[in-house]
């Protein structure tokens, strides 16, 4: 076993990769939440000045990316791959998104835990010596995945407190080479980058045979937790390594859960935990219910709220843990069960950022 390669699931990188920028674009509700402010662009109309829903969706990768390679001061052609994915069938946010940046493109799913799989890939690539530069990204809207997967808007169905609420947005950060020990090459880029990867711990599929679409909380919890564990295990490290650990949509339900199972395993994640799907809405105020969902979900509270805490120092380390559901229209209307996943990635303030 290489270096780098720790326990069964993560790797360590000697040379970490830099988030050296990230834009996010959001719609109208979720500015109008907790995290507003922290936003890059709110979009007062949820279709984009486009026809369809999905249209409005694959603009928001689109303005995203371009405001992320405008935020990092490089050129399009510094590019070298982009690493993107979405809820829908065929990735197709992902695919008419990306077809006006001419990047070569690694279309991947992992359902709302795509984001995760976007950047550890990436950093991957980044740190294995195959580019210098890549985008990660992902995106969701809250109309085109009701479309897909629940009920067209205009039926007006009712929605049980256990359900989540899409998230309208993108986030996407540009992943850089780092600086490798005593090195002065690429020193000035560390110095002004938002984070660095330090890690990545890669989520396998748990099915706890969860078959509510309206409760994909619980159906991720388990999925999480065999991450989260995976990631002690590996590291040789348990929560107080972190400053914070950091889900992607479990939502109420699906925190209770993966606190009371970690509580039982002997570890005590409550002072450290949050959840981008609670923290995005205000559940009472907006009427969310368990929280927010969607790949777009995590995506853009890590580079609207949480890289900016990391670069400032005020998080030193954190387990970026984006979730996802692995559903889809034939899977669940032939009655099968919703397996999760769940990907951690290990970002750390990069050292003169503060």
């Amino acid at each position: 076993m290489g270096k780098k390669q720790k326990g069964k699931a993560s790797v360590l990188f000697e040379c970490p990769p830099l988030i050296t920028a990230a834009a996010s674009v959001v719609g109208k509700k979720e500015g109008e939440g907790p995290l507003g402010r922290y936003f890059d662009q709110i979009e007062a109309d949820s279709m984009l000045g486009k026809k369809t829903w999905e249209e409005a969706e694959s603009e928001l990768q689109t303005r995203a990316a371009r405001l992320a390679l405008a935020k990092s001061g490089l050129s399009r052609e510094e590019i070298r791959y982009y690493f993107g994915g979405d809820l829908l069938a065929q990735l197709i946010a992902t695919s008419f998104g990306a077809v006006n940046l001419e990047f070569p493109l690694f279309g991947i799913y992992g359902a709302c835990s795509t984001m995760g799989e976007a950047m550890g890939l990436g950093a991957m690539v980044v740190e294995g010596g195959f580019a210098d530069h890549i985008m990660a990204a992902a995106s969701s809207h809250f109309a085109s995945a009701e479309k897909q997967f629940r009920f067209p808007l205009e039926y007006g169905n009712q929605r049980p407190y256990s359900a989540t609420w899409t998230v309208t947005g993108c986030g996407t950060v540009v992943i850089s080479k780092g600086r490798e020990n005593g090195a002065q090459e690429n020193a000035g880029q560390e110095n002004r980058a938002m984070a660095k990867i330090t890690g990545v711990t890669t989520g396998k599929i748990v099915d706890m045979d969860q078959k509510d679409s309206m409760n994909m909380g619980a159906a991720m919890a388990m999925a999480a937790l065999d991450t989260i564990l995976a990631n002690f295990r590996d590291l040789g490290v348990d929560e107080t390594w972190y400053d914070r650990i950091i889900t992607g949509d479990l939502g109420q339900i699906g925190r209770r859960l993966l606190v009371d199972y970690l509580l039982q395993a002997g570890h005590d994640i409550r002072k450290r935990h949050l959840d981008c799907g609670i923290e995005i809405y205000d559940s009472e105020a907006q009427d969310t219910h368990a929280g927010g969902s969607g790949c777009g979900c995590s995506a853009s509270v890590l580079c609207g709220s949480i890289l900016p805490k990391i670069k400032s120092g005020e998080w030193k380390r954190v387990l970026f843990l984006p979730t996802g559901a692995l559903l889809s229209t034939v899977s669940f209307n032939e009655g099968k069960s919703i397996p999760g996943i769940a990907h951690g990635v290990i970002l750390e303030t990069p050292k003169g950022a503060i």
